[in-house]
């Protein structure tokens, strides 16, 4: 019987075949996960720690504050604000918190210190809003309000640009800013409704803002307590119109009667559909002439924008014949002059088409500007807006005086002077002011 052929294989030696498990360790546990690092417990406590105003007060103290937008109301009432926005603002060389609450499309703002901010946050927050997304230089933060729980809190990499947010020098030359929304400034189609500027309507928007800047230069002229009434000749579209009510009655908190004058049925249907839908209190337009109107009380403020060649002027002869206490005109097309100078009135320079209308054009501006002077008025011919933006950029603002004008002997010699040069021996302002006079 033949023997069996030898194994090829090693043997197995006890410990390749089993396998010992090592021993447990007597602070291991399998049933729950080791305990987290010092550092990450520490972590944890202080964002259970954080809410709004922890977060609020260290982006004030860092200087990282941009904006503060605090919304979904907790009463849906009318009454109340649906909607705030804080922004920073640069007042007479100090930073303030500009608070601006939205109730039934009109507007409120306060001009609030750091302490002043925070501790009207504290109040808001929670008892009139349960959300709030606050911007900084580091995050944008989102905080729902959890009913006395810990707050929950959502962080994203930033959106605002510092140097549109918080250059507080940039931004003070914008009573209405960019990327805050405006009731009036989304109606007529500047802004969208998240407050940012259109692109097409950008040079719109800082004409409304130059213009405002005029305003408020007059304001000191107004009267300091009661209703302020305005007439705007002209006012077309009435960009401006709503601009000047905005400013007067939203940021300046005053009682006003404005009177939006225009001879276009359909423009003055249409800015009345606006007006009523913005609940524009003291705001009406009229369908009219200039020359036709008759206040029911005293004028104020006078301003003509944009009225084509002599209807400035019959809204110059008006004012005065109220005796308004300030004026605004920015003049449009100019013809009456240029048609009576003739070619060679000033030779080398009315011979030529283009350069006698510019010159004609401000010719007659100044003629504005020395008859409103002559007529007991402090005037100032300044530029309205860039000339890249618009080429009708003067605009002729008059105060009425209180004083004697000891000048008045050379400024008549001038004026007349200048009629003299031009070829005119009456001219449309003069004649409405002296009619004006005999009736």
């Amino acid at each position: 019987m033949p023997r069996p052929k030898p194994s090829t294989r090693p043997p197995q030696t006890k410990s390749s075949a089993t396998k010992v498990p090592a021993p447990k360790r007597s602070d291991q546990h399998s049933s729950r996960p080791a305990d987290k690092p010092a550092s990450q417990k520490t972590r944890s406590a202080k964002s259970a720690d954080q809410n709004l105003i922890t977060l609020l007060a260290e982006a004030v103290r860092d200087r990282t504050f941009l904006r503060l937008v605090l919304s979904q109301p907790a009463n849906q009432s009318e009454s109340t604000a649906s909607k705030v926005t804080v922004r920073l603002v640069d007042i007479n060389g100090q930073t303030k918190y500009q608070w601006t609450s939205r109730a039934n499309s009109q507007e409120k703002h306060q001009n609030l210190t750091a302490d002043e901010f925070i501790v009207q946050t504290k109040g808001s927050f929670g008892s009139h809003f349960r959300d709030a997304h606050l911007f900084t230089t580091e995050a944008d933060l989102t905080i729902r309000w959890n009913f006395g729980k810990a707050q929950q809190i959502k962080r994203k990499p930033p959106t605002q640009r510092v140097h549109e947010a918080a250059d507080h020098n940039r931004q003070k030359q914008y009573r209405i800013p960019a990327g805050v929304p405006c009731p009036f400034l989304i109606e007529i189609g500047v802004m969208l409704p998240s407050g940012q500027v259109k692109p097409t309507m950008y040079n719109k928007f800082k004409q409304i803002n130059r213009y405002l800047e005029f305003v408020e230069d007059l304001l000191p002229q107004l009267p300091a307590k009661g209703p302020i009434h305005v007439v705007d000749f002209g006012c077309g579209k009435s960009y401006l119109t709503f601009a000047l009510h905005h400013l007067l009655t939203s940021i300046h908190q005053r009682k006003v009667s404005i009177v939006g004058l225009d001879v276009k049925a359909d423009v003055i249907e249409d800015c009345s559909r606006v007006a009523q839908a913005l609940n524009c209190e003291g705001l009406q337009f009229q369908f009219g002439r200039i020359e036709n109107y008759s206040p029911t009380t005293h004028v104020h403020l006078a301003v003509s924008l944009h009225a084509c060649d002599t209807a400035t002027d019959d809204a110059l002869a008006a004012a005065m014949r109220w005796e308004s206490e300030a004026i605004l005109a920015v003049p449009c097309c100019q013809h009456e002059v240029c048609q009576t100078m003739g070619r060679q009135s000033l030779p080398g320079l009315t011979e030529f088409g283009l350069l006698k209308e510019r010159f004609a054009s401000l010719a007659t501006d100044a003629l504005r500007a020395q008859f409103l002077e002559l007529h007991g008025y402090r005037t100032q011919v300044l530029e309205f807006i860039e000339t890249e933006h618009t080429p009708k950029n003067i605009l002729i603002r008059a105060v009425k005086r209180h004083d004697a004008a000891t000048d008045l002997p050379a400024r008549q010699a001038a004026y007349d002077q200048l009629k003299a040069i031009l070829g005119l021996t009456s001219w449309h302002l003069e004649q409405v002011q002296q009619t004006n006079q005999q009736g």
